[in-house]
């Protein structure tokens, strides 16, 4: 597929958000799309989808002119879009999501027999063991998002667009995705690829276009540019990404925060560490691991079998998730759409949440204080939001994540556990975020960050802690702290196993 995007242009009332932009990819191209949230990647993807007119410009294909884009349009021409909030209906099988509203069928009846197989078929070749017949409601996030990819692999599309499809895959997985992509390359088949990993991106794409602000800013080849250059060209200014722990003396103090004791649940194993006052752990493991279960674990969002965990103030009771954060801890959970933000209610009430549930003891609301919670955290957090009441669902994902992480500022914890905190966010809010975690040390808090980034641990982590299996197989401090080592604890390289 030939595509070009000839000066785009959307506006919402008074605001534009893609300013006359031209975009253009080849047959057999994978080009990276980038820019911070907020930037236009998305509007402008979704006005190539159809999901929304342009104010102005053209749609070109292989030379003709699309007029009036649909979402039905955009499919029988063969382009396909997997977003980053998942679109899958948890309700129906793996197999009557990826033929949903495309059924196969045989004398006016759906032939669920020939979709089970043609459905299992992409499934295998992707290297993936999704039975196609499984509930959706019962896969992890990972799968999830392979099932969308697999959806597109399906329909022999010959432009997919991926919106951030790696933020809940592992390593493993990530480079299974890769070859599937470069097979599909060499068959002409192009993508538009989204996403705020350097890495990735100067891996797997050839060339890239960069939005700022709703504008174009530049176009060209990964190879003629740098990861600071790109990074530059993203925010428009010098980056300076350096490591916040380089150099600097250690703040970890002698006080234990959190003991865990022999900790069981149903995916980990007789798990004991101690979080150390003014100290940041980092965890991590590949995909199924058991770390995603222990973060929920241990703010009793999640049952566990056997083993103690206890704060400064004694046993914690992991029944009870209020219990836990009267105690002192807070949670920033992983996939914001699903367990962070509240939709319905506005950026301000989603700031105030927390501190409503345990610190609220008054019998109506003030106003007053709410906004000046909002206002508090708005410039810690450099927040940009139109009005904060406004709903939360106005603002782009790293801005939505500020505010979540503002809602637990406000609890006054002493134990922060972040889970993915940098999930789909831009390069920008990911500095921001690692900033205040150092910050909070510094501050005597403690942190424990769940993440399976090795750059985001080198940025904020005194020590990391790695599973495999369910357990705990390697404790890594400052010093060794490198990301052969890891992988190799990671992958079972380094336990004997």
């Amino acid at each position: 597929m030939d595509l070009k995007m000839e000066k785009i242009r959307k506006e919402f009332g008074p605001v534009v958000a893609v300013n006359d932009v031209s975009f253009s990819v080849g047959p057999g191209e994978i080009h990276g799309l980038l820019g911070e949230n907020g930037a236009g990647k998305t509007t402008l993807m979704n006005i190539l989808s159809g999901g929304i007119f342009p104010t102005s410009g053209n749609i070109v294909i292989d030379g003709n002119v699309i007029e009036d884009m649909t979402p039905r349009k955009a499919i029988e021409l063969k382009i396909r879009f997997i977003h980053q909030e998942l679109s899958l209906c948890n309700d129906l099988k793996v197999y009557e999501n990826m033929f949903l509203g495309e059924e196969l069928t045989k004398n006016g009846v759906i032939d669920r027999k020939e979709e089970i197989r043609q459905a299992q078929e992409v499934l295998l070749r992707m290297k993936t063991d999704i039975d196609a017949t499984a509930p959706v409601d019962e896969l992890e996030t990972a799968q999830k998002q392979l099932v969308e990819i697999a959806k597109a692999l399906l329909f022999q599309a010959e432009l997919i667009i991926m919106d951030e499809p790696t933020t809940t895959l592992n390593s493993a997985e990530i480079e299974n995705l890769f070859h599937i992509m470069r097979e599909l390359k060499a068959q002409g088949v192009s993508f538009i690829y989204i996403s705020h990993k350097m890495p990735e991106l100067f891996s797997i794409c050839d060339k890239y276009t960069v939005l700022r602000d709703g504008n174009f800013i530049e176009t060209g080849y990964f190879k003629a540019i740098d990861e600071h250059k790109a990074t530059e060209l993203l925010i428009g200014k010098t980056f300076v990404n350096a490591n916040l722990k380089e150099g600097q003396p250690s703040g970890v103090k002698e006080d234990v925060a959190l003991a865990v004791e022999h900790l069981t649940g149903k995916t980990f194993f007789d798990v004991s560490f101690e979080l150390h006052k003014g100290e940041v752990i980092a965890v991590t493991g590949l995909q199924g691991a058991g770390s995603a279960e222990l973060a929920t674990a241990l703010f009793g969002a999640t049952k566990t079998i056997s083993g103690t965990v206890r704060t400064k103030n004694g046993t914690l009771n992991t029944n009870s998730i209020k219990q836990v954060m009267k105690s002192g801890i807070a949670m920033l959970p992983c996939n914001r759409k699903e367990r962070g933000i509240l939709p319905d209610l506005s950026i301000q009430n989603n700031t105030s949440y927390a501190f409503f549930t345990i610190k609220h003891k008054k019998l109506f609301l003030s106003r007053k204080e709410e906004e000046g919670r909002f206002a508090r955290n708005q410039k810690k957090m450099e927040i940009k939001v139109g009005s904060q009441y406004d709903p939360i669902t106005s603002l782009s994902g790293g801005n939505q994540q500020k505010v979540i992480v503002g809602r637990w500022l406000e609890t006054e914890a002493d134990v922060y556990i972040m889970d993915n905190p940098t999930q789909g966010i831009d390069v920008g809010a990911k500095y921001a975020i690692y900033k205040l975690i150092v910050e909070l040390a510094g501050q005597g808090k403690s942190v424990l960050v769940f993440s399976t980034e090795f750059p985001e641990i080198y940025h904020i982590a005194d020590r990391c802690l790695v599973m495999y299996k369910g357990e705990i197989c390697g404790t890594l401090d400052r010093e060794h702290l490198t990301e052969s080592k890891v992988m190799a604890y990671s992958t079972g390289l380094n336990t004997g196993v």
